[in-house]
């Protein structure tokens, strides 16, 4: 089986969640660089925003509302995307929501709730997308988190529904693979990144909902998005401060239980007052596509290099070196 993935100038593009955040940033970025756009989101009025200005600046795109929670209306959103341009090229499961909370103090159906989004909703673009892919091929891209590969407080539910998330999309590229079909499967693993999801969340903590640091712009996660709409990647994580923790997380797990509650100060503000709006029920807020409250890196050189496996190695080298001097320090201490 060999899959070959096309130009982003000659790809259909469907992306939910597009309304705001990544989504929104990667919806003009593909259109900027000619593809045609498919933006699915709750929200008609950010929608209509984003598409008026992609068109005003010579982009080709429409929108469909859809919660991705409910698989016929992303069925629906799938059938439009066929309807105005004939095929779906590349299928981003970005849609996403968070609770800031203890998980004793989560209220069940904002539990639900919160994975009806992030996993169901990954679910059904998923299965809706492969019967548009499987002849023509193509590449079916989910936004996890860092948080697939290691828990958080606080962000506890939301790290849970990530790990199932990252669960099904490893089994589902198995399968096709094992089927034979030309669909590239991605997961991409952002840190925290500069969008509203923090004032969007259902905030139950003291103060200011935050994302945690280090925070990185969300133009590096749409540009990792759209390289694998053009190459086959089967992980990206963006953002090298990320891909540290989940290293520290994987060789240390005892320390993380210990430590990783320190975490907790950082994910809230108290000088500020809380969002007391969320959208996690219904989309109250219009979409932005940065928080403008924390600025994030506007580069990564770890996450530059998973793009180029020469110097991929040379990375990979440099943080084992980095990984065997905390262990000799350890061993000293």
């Amino acid at each position: 089986m060999k899959i070959t993935l096309k130009p982003i100038a000659d790809q259909v593009i469907v992306i939910t969640g597009a309304s705001s955040g990544i989504g929104l940033v990667t919806a003009k970025s593909a259109a900027e660089q000619g593809a045609k756009v498919v933006l699915v989101a709750r929200n008609e009025a950010s929608l209509r925003k984003a598409v008026e200005e992609i068109t005003a600046k010579g982009g080709d795109a429409i929108f469909a509302v859809a919660d991705v929670g409910d698989v016929k209306a992303v069925r629906a959103a799938a059938a439009a995307a066929k309807t105005r341009y004939g095929r779906i090229d590349t299928w981003v499961n970005n849609a996403g929501t968070a609770i800031y909370s203890k998980l004793i103090d989560t209220p069940l159906d904002e539990h639900e709730k919160l994975f009806r989004t992030n996993y169901f909703g990954t679910v059904h673009g998923a299965l809706t997308a492969v019967p548009y892919l499987r002849d023509g091929g193509g590449a079916i891209i989910t936004v996890g988190s860092i948080a697939s590969d290691i828990p958080s407080p606080i962000l506890s539910a939301y790290a849970a529904s990530k790990h199932a998330v990252k669960g099904f999309v490893d089994a589902l590229r198995m399968e096709l693979t094992a089927d034979a079909l030309p669909i590239a499967v991605t997961l991409v693993k952002p840190s925290g990144i500069d969008t509203p999801i923090a004032q969007h969340a259902a905030n139950h903590v003291d103060g200011e909902a935050l994302i945690p640091p280090p925070v990185y712009d969300p133009a590096l996660v749409a540009i990792a998005i759209l390289d694998a709409a053009q190459h086959v990647r089967r992980d990206i994580t963006v953002g090298g401060g990320g891909r540290l923790q989940v290293l520290l997380g994987t060789h240390f797990p005892g320390m993380l239980d210990r430590f990783g509650g320190l975490m907790t100060p950082m994910l809230s503000d108290k000088t500020r007052p809380k969002t007391r709006s969320t959208t996690l029920f219904e989309p109250v807020q219009l979409g932005q596509e940065r928080s403008g409250v924390q600025s994030g890196r506007q580069t990564s050189l770890y996450t530059a290099a998973e793009r180029h496996p020469a110097a991929m190695g040379a990375v990979a080298l440099a943080g084992v070196a980095g990984l065997a001097a905390i262990l000799l320090a350890r061993r000293r201490a």
